[in-house]
């Protein structure tokens, strides 16, 4: 029994490992699937783009008027706010998905398991680079602050990917094996739109910040957020992300070691 787990740990440890290599693999699936999806669309994922601006543009000065904010700062705050939002619910989403939509990939190719997680990570990291022209369009009507703040967006989204990775991987087996959870998570996802400050500043709480400051997902938003609005995101922010990113990959690679021989059978 003890001589078999070092041998399964470093099984998984090379599925990973191959799997990120396989650079060329999961990036040229992840952008054909994107092109297959609007292959005969005229503006192709811009559809996607224009959707989420007409949506955003029509609930900032709602919401804005509704919460009592300036439309300067809250239009700005709404739109960082929703597209990084939609990065993350989608990878949680599609994530847990990822194996059994790679049912056909997983039983007729062997490939490294990982590699189907990566290519929805990088598949939805594309989707948000068409999203990010509208955050880009609203901060030139209201410009942020510049500084050396700004480059620490790009490394938000860069450790939402990569916590994106060992979520998926575990989420990805549990869905696997248990197909009533993907319901779950999705119904999860829609409550915790409401209950994480995506449309609402977790300042106008009060005394109940706290009950912000317990939601990982609002440090993730932070860490996008707070430097694309003018200023540096908190120290409590990034070290509650790198937590997570250590705590979730420690986890996912225990969980994946044992049962990833199984995921073949399970989907």
């Amino acid at each position: 029994m003890q001589s078999s787990a070092p041998s399964n740990l470093s099984l998984a440890i090379k599925d990973f490992k191959d799997g990120v290599v396989g650079v060329h693999i999961w990036s040229t699936l992840g952008w054909q699937e994107i092109r297959l999806r609007y292959r005969r669309s005229l503006l192709g994922p811009f559809w996607l783009t224009l959707s989420t601006g007409a949506l955003i543009a029509g609930m900032g000065p709602l919401y804005g008027k509704l919460f009592g904010q300036s439309l300067a700062t809250y239009f700005p705050y709404l739109a960082i706010s929703f597209i990084t939002w939609t990065l993350i619910a989608s990878l949680i989403n599609e994530c847990s998905n990822a194996f059994i939509a790679a049912e056909g990939y997983i039983k007729q190719i062997k490939l490294p398991l990982t590699l189907h997680i990566l290519r929805v990570v990088w598949k939805n990291v594309l989707v948000f680079a068409h999203n990010a022209v509208i955050i880009a369009v609203v901060l030139i009507f209201y410009p942020p602050e510049v500084g050396w703040h700004l480059f620490q967006a790009p490394l938000g989204v860069l450790m939402i990917a990569v916590n994106g990775v060992w979520l998926g991987l575990l989420l990805g087996l549990l869905c696997a094996r248990f197909r009533d959870i993907p319901l779950i998570i999705a119904s999860v996802v829609q409550v915790g739109f409401f209950l994480t400050p995506v449309m609402w500043k977790a300042g106008t709480l009060g005394s109940l910040g706290w009950a912000a400051q317990i939601n990982p997902l609002f440090h993730f938003l932070e860490i996008v957020r707070t430097p694309l609005l003018g200023s540096s995101a908190s120290l409590r922010s990034w070290i509650a992300v790198l937590l997570v990113t250590v705590v979730g990959y420690a986890v996912t690679l225990l969980v994946f070691s044992r049962y990833r021989a199984r995921i073949a059978y399970w989907v």
